[in-house]
């Protein structure tokens, strides 16, 4: 290879690579801005009366509102658990859940389509040590290894949006992983914003006997979904292992 043909394609992998700047974009703005001081429970509660006002008034323009942000949020790799308790306290537990698998799925899928349509390209050239690793594996049982992906804690969020892009994966295959592997996850924290708006409604009235008592199923299932690994690994057996060591 030429020099100029080395030269034209470092450019084109850094023309590829233009997903990677509009996240860190999205992520330098919401620094700039404060976005990442509004995502807290502190946030919530002082506002909690007006949003709960919006949402009564206009419930379908809210649901779809939130459904946008939660998509972007996912999309820009921001923290996800603070806007999953906000669905749980805006919309309760089944509407909470419900809108916040839409929007991560949504949110998910984009970054999907960027690491398959360019920034997969450029990762491909440059093959990483865990995609080469799993790839075996993946071309074994795409779906074994993407809903694994989601529900055992091998790697971050944000990476196994990306991961079965670079693989090849099936895009309906990848977002059915992704809203059924997410499902445990959503209901634990959708949950906490549910139990939180029922103590936010009590006031300051509410004795400390019954705020716990709000938040028990909550708790319990933030403690299934810490199990459920555990249970999925005795389920999976040899394949979960193979994975787990892949991604190590």
């Amino acid at each position: 290879m030429s020099d100029t043909d080395e030269k034209t394609q470092g450019r084109s992998i850094w023309i590829r690579l233009w997903p990677v700047y509009v996240i860190a974009a999205g992520l330098l703005a919401a620094w700039l801005f404060g976005v990442f001081d509004y995502l807290s429970l502190d946030t919530l509660q002082a506002h909690n009366s007006t949003l709960q006002a919006f949402v009564a008034e206009h419930l379908v323009i809210a649901f779809i509102v939130y459904i946008l942000v939660y998509a972007a949020a996912t999309a820009f790799m921001l923290p996800g658990s603070v806007f999953t308790i906000a669905g749980g306290l805006l919309f309760g537990l089944a509407g909470g859940s419900v809108a916040t698998v839409i929007g991560a799925t949504a949110g998910a899928s984009i970054l999907f389509f960027a690491a398959r349509t360019s920034l997969g390209k450029a990762m491909n050239e440059r093959a990483g040590k865990l995609v080469r690793r799993l790839e075996g594996g993946f071309k074994e049982d795409a779906i074994f290894y993407m809903f694994s992906l989601r529900l055992l804690p091998v790697v971050p969020f944000n990476v196994a949006n990306v991961v079965p892009a670079l693989l090849g994966a099936k895009y309906r295959e990848y977002a059915f992983t992704t809203a059924l592997g997410i499902v445990p996850g959503v209901l634990a924290y959708t949950w906490i914003g549910a139990s939180l708006g029922a103590t936010f409604d009590a006031g300051e009235t509410e004795n400390l006997f019954d705020v716990v008592k709000n938040f028990i199923p909550a708790l319990a299932a933030l403690g299934i979904v810490a199990l459920l690994p555990v249970a999925y690994r005795k389920i999976a057996g040899r394949k979960a292992a193979r994975l787990e060591e892949a991604a190590k």
